[in-house]
């Protein structure tokens, strides 16, 4: 729910080769069910998707702040592709 100006300096900030979505009018967070209506935003969480559009890894709550988890998940995915 950042906005894009926000996302592409996290990107800057850790070093992320890929894009960041920015999901200003919460539809996003809405379609992958992590909106939380009581407060309005979207629950952390970073959701690894494939080329063909299937999620591979989901982070949730506390540890989708850490990019660790998702760079784990894109590695093993790109490991996948090339055996």
């Amino acid at each position: 729910m950042d906005s894009a100006p926000a996302n592409r300096r996290f990107a800057e900030d850790i070093a992320v080769k890929f894009p960041l979505l920015s999901d200003w009018r919460r539809k996003a967070v809405k379609d992958y069910g992590v909106y939380n209506e009581e407060t309005g935003y979207g629950n952390r969480a970073t959701f690894v998707i494939d080329e063909n559009g299937i999620i591979k890894h989901i982070e949730e709550g506390r540890s989708a702040v850490d990019p660790t988890g998702a760079f784990a998940a894109c590695n093993l995915f790109d490991k996948k592709k090339t055996d």
